[in-house]
């Protein structure tokens, strides 16, 4: 076991162990390409002045990235490379909306194919663009379903999922 002592500019360890999360929250939401989450957690940060220990924990958690999946010589390299390739803004998190495929999380959903609709979710990176396809999918329904039909699913919904009971709604079949 290995014992240090906290020197006196120093974050104590718990701290660290907070920030280190927060960072991590940061990472998630920056790979995932949930730019919502990123810019809420960045907000936070920046309202606590924590700048300097989120970006050094940043570094840090990418040097360790680079140090075990490179050689040193090699990490290098790819570093330079990234230095080379770096956009001029960086403050937006990369999305690609075009590759969700919403139809066919529809289908997959409708034939009950939990293969595809596990490997579409798993698939997205940003998973609230393939929830947003399918809510307007589902919009794109509603009109079509007979009057009343709309209340009774909601209805049901609610009783499922909320645990109360929602008003009585006639069905829609029997009317």
């Amino acid at each position: 076991m290995v014992v240090t002592t906290e020197l006196a500019d120093e974050l104590p360890a718990e701290a660290v162990e907070a920030v280190k999360a927060r960072a991590a929250v940061l990472l998630l939401a920056f790979r995932h390409g949930n730019q919502l989450a990123f810019d809420r957690e960045l907000d936070r940060l920046l309202a606590e002045h924590a700048e300097r220990e989120v970006a050094t924990l940043l570094v840090w958690i990418a040097a360790e990235a680079v140090r075990k999946a490179y050689a040193h010589e090699v990490g290098d390299r790819v570093l330079r490379a990234l230095v080379r390739r770096a956009p001029e803004d960086t403050s937006a998190v990369a999305v690609d909306e075009d590759s969700v495929d919403a139809a066919l999380l529809l289908e997959s959903v409708a034939t009950g194919d939990v293969g595809t609709v596990r490997a579409l979710v798993a698939g997205t990176p940003d998973t609230t663009y393939l929830l947003g396809g399918l809510l307007q999918a589902v919009a794109m329904m509603l009109p079509l379903l007979p009057e009343g039909e709309a209340e009774e699913i909601a209805a049901e919904l609610r009783r499922r999922h909320c645990g109360r009971t929602a008003p009585q709604v006639p069905e829609a079949r029997h009317a």
